[in-house]
């Protein structure tokens, strides 16, 4: 068993590796251009050379993303509590949410910066936008999943509506709050470089952006991997999260 377990921690950082040695041997065997894909020697050279500007630019994207996400969380769990405590304000509630993400991202990233300027506030308000579905619908999917004949055990038992919601539900609703916390912190990361697209004065986005008119693809590149790794980071520490407060084995 221990056998297995190594090999998969290191299947990805190979794999990775190979994929990275593939591109770089492609580029060169084709020539390709540096503004078109460049290798992953460029993207590192560049990296190094703009390391301090991006973090500067990343910085103000993570600010925004914990932010975001943390305002996401908060909001969440109370409208989850209380849909899942009166019916009739989830049947009000639900259907507004719904169509809350029918609506475009790029059409809601250029209002928020009219109404609330160029600031930090519409950037975390959009990644608010992006977190607060899925874990309000993961949230809301695990308190009105219990089993009924344990509800109606607990009622039998003289058990309250509020103890029955915070002694069974929400302790059984914790493995779908973190799945939809994990889709979220995959991406919040996006939510926040889309805005800062629109509009910003610091960010992953607006970096985005200025190599990208530049023709600096290998600086594009190194912004992206930031991206990625952000993302990564966020995910993986809901998981770690989950494996403490679950205290059970969970899988990616």
């Amino acid at each position: 068993m221990k056998k297995w377990v190594s090999t998969d921690n290191f299947s990805l950082p190979v794999s990775f590796v190979i994929l990275l040695l593939l591109w770089e041997i492609a580029v060169y065997l084709l020539k390709t251009p540096e503004y078109l894909i460049p290798a992953p020697s460029a993207v590192y050279k560049a990296f190094i050379e703009a390391f301090p500007v991006l973090m500067d630019h990343t910085l103000a994207t993570f600010l925004e993303v914990v932010c975001g996400f943390s305002l996401a969380l908060i909001l969440s769990a109370g409208i989850s509590l209380l849909m899942a405590r009166f019916k009739m304000l989830y049947r009000i509630i639900w259907p507004y949410m719904v169509i809350s993400q029918t609506i475009p991202l790029y059409v809601l990233a250029p209002l928020f910066t009219i109404w609330f300027g160029f600031g930090i506030l519409p950037k975390i308000l959009i990644v608010v936008l992006v977190c607060f579905f899925p874990i309000t619908a993961g949230f809301v999917q695990g308190l009105v999943s219990t089993e009924p004949e344990l509800d109606e055990l607990l009622q039998v038992m003289r058990a309250t509506p509020a103890q029955i919601l915070w002694k069974v539900r929400v302790p059984q609703a914790m493995p779908h709050l973190f799945s939809g916390l994990k889709i979220a912190a995959a991406y919040s990361v996006t939510g926040a470089v889309l805005s800062e697209w629109v509009g910003a004065q610091k960010g992953l986005g607006i970096f985005l952006t200025r190599s990208m008119k530049t023709y600096k693809t290998s600086a594009l590149f190194a912004d992206v991997f930031i991206i990625i790794i952000l993302s990564l980071f966020l995910f993986f520490t809901i998981h770690l999260l989950e494996k403490k407060f679950t205290r059970r084995k969970t899988t990616i």
